[in-house]
């Protein structure tokens, strides 16, 4: 067993939840130095957790995260002209690099991006000469003397406030956001077009890709996902349903249609079935921290591209394989469809996914070694081991320990992971509860 793995079998691991169907956790996102976590679910909320300092008093406290602050993003709309609803639903939270005391994110629903502020205040003014204790104006005649306002300590506040609103550029639905690395622009994608906006102008932005055919008859794939280069403000990589990968330099052109590098990998047309083209779409696309590779999750896979090597990927993952003869039933319950996100660790060495009976996957590209974890209420609690576990075939072999495919609860998912940026610490989305594991940081592991 790799370092990590082992390393993760004493964790700090808790659980944070809630039950309703509005509190379904949609996106999980760490901040540039971890210290901040976000979570956003599909009722509209968006929830900021921070990281607590070492306690020497209570050393299972050290370092958990505890909630910042919570704020309504979004709210239901309707659009009139086309008579559709708008889900409030967060679907992606992107945060910027910190430039000063405040904190910054944009987060999206399906049409509409918001950037917010999330500052902290600790102290009030008084003693101001127009105004009384109360906040209303004196009258002016009965100021006979000035005073210096002071300001005096008040208990810590967090306040989050809407700084830019970014709407009506998308006429389907927003997929997914990220910041450049020149950390003054940021691109949107939807299913047909991707945009590039500055964050300081709201009410236009540039678009850069638009891959809708005159005919939407003719329409044969649409975009997944899209991501900037983490060091080259110029490159970035979108993926789409086809399973292919297509990396832009928007030096080239204005309009990136066409692309720098095409990724595909050939199909074998002997393994070709009915659901080949479903499971092959890219339902994520990472960027490694280092910039060389490209992290990719289609539906039974995790594959991974080495940005010199275009025509097949440089590693490819079995994450669930047992499901591969239970594709059938999958696609009449609809699950075939859903997309499962994908994360790298701080040193590029070890990935992560989600599977299904809040299961999560990991795979170390050293050791070439994997482990099957389980996100549970038991294996979150202080001191609890995280037990590998293992899915055996119908009909195969069971060991002591091992779940039958056919005993897999496919309601319960993890689709929304995330990584410390530097630490061991992950965040496991698990419907509407937050699991994270943590452990100290080893540094042989980096």
């Amino acid at each position: 067993m790799c370092r990590y793995f082992s390393a993760l079998n004493e964790p700090l691991g808790y659980c944070l939840g809630s039950d309703g169907s509005s509190d379904i956790i949609s996106t999980v996102e760490f901040n540039h130095t971890g210290e901040l976590l976000a979570t956003g679910d599909k009722g509209g909320r968006v929830v900021i957790f921070q990281r607590e300092p070492e306690s020497k008093t209570e050393p299972f406290s050290q370092g958990e995260y505890n909630v910042y602050s919570t704020f309504q993003s979004h709210e239901p709309e309707f659009d009139y002209l086309k008579s559709l609803e708008i889900e409030e639903k967060i679907n992606k939270i992107r945060w910027l690099p910190q430039q000063n005391a405040a904190h910054f994110l944009l987060s999206t629903n399906d049409k509409t991006i918001k950037l917010w502020k999330v500052s902290e205040r600790d102290k009030r003014p008084e003693g101001y000469n127009l105004k009384d204790e109360e906040g209303r104006i004196k009258d002016i005649s009965t100021v006979t003397s000035l005073q210096v306002p002071v300001l005096k300590p008040m208990d810590l506040m967090v306040e989050v406030t809407p700084r830019r609103v970014f709407a009506n550029a998308h006429t389907y639905h927003i997929n997914s956001i990220s910041v450049n690395s020149d950390y003054e622009t940021y691109m949107s994608a939807d299913d047909l077009r991707i945009n590039l906006w500055h964050l300081d102008i709201t009410d236009r932005s540039f678009n850069i890709v638009d891959i809708k055919p005159a005919n939407m008859e003719d329409l044969t794939e649409v975009i997944t996902a899209a991501e900037f280069h983490p060091h080259h403000c110029n490159l970035f990589v979108y993926s789409s349903s086809k399973g292919t990968l297509r990396l832009c330099d928007m030096r080239e052109a204005a309009l990136c249609d066409k692309h720098s590098k095409l990724f595909e990998e050939p199909e074998d047309p002997s393994a070709r079935s009915f659901f080949s083209e479903i499971i092959s779409s890219v339902s994520d696309v990472k960027f490694s921290h280092s910039g060389r590779y490209l992290l990719t999750r289609d539906y039974l896979t995790a594959k991974v591209w080495d940005l010199n090597m275009e025509s097949k990927p440089l590693e490819t993952y079995q994450v669930h394989d047992y499901l591969r003869s239970k594709l059938c039933s999958l696609y009449e319950n609809d699950c075939i469809f859903d997309k499962f996100e994908c994360a790298w660790n701080g040193s590029d060495s070890v990935i992560m996914t989600g599977a299904y009976n809040n299961f999560f996957r990991m795979f170390d590209r050293n050791t070439k070694r994997d482990v099957t974890l389980e996100a549970s209420r038991e294996s979150s609690k202080p001191r609890a081991v995280l037990k590998p576990r293992r899915v055996c075939a119908a009909g195969g072999k069971r060991r002591k320990d091992d779940i039958s495919v056919d005993s897999l609860d496919f309601t319960k998912k993890i689709l929304h992971t995330a990584w410390h940026p530097n630490e061991n610490i992950i965040a496991i989305a698990a419907t509407n509860n937050l699991y994270i594991f943590q452990d100290k940081l080893n540094s042989e592991m980096h």
